[in-house]
Parts: C-alpha cells; sequence; structure tokens
C-alpha cells in the first residue's frame, strides 16, 4: 500500500513538473558564463568568414558620407535600443557580405536614410546612400530595392498617395538603376495602376 501510494506521489510530482514551464531548454537554468559573453560579443572578422556583423549605429556615426541631420537624429529609442534595421547580404558581389542599414523614426518607423556599406580592406565602405525621407531599403535576391512613399498634405503616415520602387544592381563597381516601379493609390487606400519604366 506504501509503496503504491510513494508511486502515484511520485507520478503527480513529474507530472507538475514536466507541466510547469513549457518552455523547453530555457527552464534548464542560465547559460554558462563563456556562452552568454560569446552571444554577446561580436565575431572577429577572418578571411574565411561571409558574415562579419557589425555595430551599425557606430559605422553610421563614424560615417563622413552621412548627413549632420541623420547623425543628430540617431539617438535611441529606449535605452540602448536605436531604430536601425540591419540586413546582410551578397550585393556587391565581394568576399563578405554587404551591410544594409536602415534608419527609422521611433514612433510610427517612418524611414529617415538608408545604407549601403561593402567590406574593404578589412573595414566597411558607404558605397550607397538615400536620406531623402521616407525610404526604405531591401535586399532583393542580388539587388537592392528603396521604397519612397509620396504624401499628399492631408495623408496620414498610413495611407501615402503614391510609392516609388527603384531596383538598383551592382556594376562596374557602382549601383546602377535597372528598374522603377510607380504606384498610385487611390484615397481609400486600394491600388489604383501601377506602371514600369
Amino acid at each position: 500500500m506504501i509503496a503504491a501510494v510513494a508511486s502515484i506521489a511520485a507520478l503527480a510530482l513529474f507530472v507538475a513538473a514536466c507541466g510547469a514551464g513549457g518552455t523547453g531548454p530555457r527552464d534548464e537554468g542560465p547559460a554558462h558564463a563563456s556562452a552568454v559573453a560569446g552571444a554577446v560579443a561580436s565575431p572577429s572578422p577572418s578571411p574565411s568568414e561571409k558574415y562579419w556583423r557589425v555595430d551599425a549605429v557606430d559605422l553610421i556615426k563614424k560615417d563622413p558620407a552621412v548627413s549632420g541631420t541623420v547623425k543628430r537624429e540617431l539617438k535611441p529609442c529606449s535605452g540602448d535600443d536605436y531604430p536601425v534595421d540591419v540586413t546582410y547580404g551578397e550585393l556587391t558581389g565581394g568576399s563578405v557580405n554587404d551591410v544594409l542599414v536602415n534608419v527609422t523614426t521611433c514612433g510610427d518607423y517612418v524611414g529617415i536614410a538608408t545604407y549601403v556599406y561593402r567590406e574593404e580592406n578589412g573595414t566597411f565602405t558607404n558605397v550607397f546612400k538615400n536620406e531623402e525621407s521616407p525610404v526604405y531599403a531591401e535586399i532583393d535576391g542580388a539587388d537592392l530595392t528603396v521604397t519612397k512613399q509620396v504624401y499628399d498634405t492631408d495623408n496620414p503616415v498610413s495611407n501615402p498617395s503614391r510609392e516609388t520602387v527603384i531596383t538598383y544592381g551592382w556594376r562596374s563597381g557602382r549601383f546602377v538603376q535597372t528598374q522603377i516601379h510607380e504606384t498610385d493609390y487611390s484615397k481609400t487606400g486600394a491600388d489604383s495602376g501601377a506602371a514600369d519604366d
């Protein structure tokens, strides 16, 4: 009888422990100090690596090609959280992934500026910039696509009047425009047509 009660009690404790957190490996306690340090620190660049993590805020603040206006507006939204989106990808055919940085506003995430950095001799060099807000860029395969929205005076941020998407390709050491798409939106927010040049 005592053995049966002990078995039931042990089973109940096991079931309760399994259902307590439900988060799997995260319930196992803090990571080893060396694992935490490695996760926070940026990897050291080496010629064999394709991906080099960068400090985008530091890159922008030290870049002489970035306007003083953008540098002044680049402030943390809260704590150390800056309004920058960083994407790594192959745009220029270099041995290391290029770095695409979009700077936005904190509140409504409107694009302030966009930059592309290419690794050259161990440092990242600015090879593209657009500081005509609102602007936002993305990597599409091996192409750079830059989206610019146009607002009439009465348009809210969520409802632009027009949108221009420009596609750039890397040719002979620089970005060259290869396509442009213009979209006009109706007053209700629906797409009323697009034109390709």
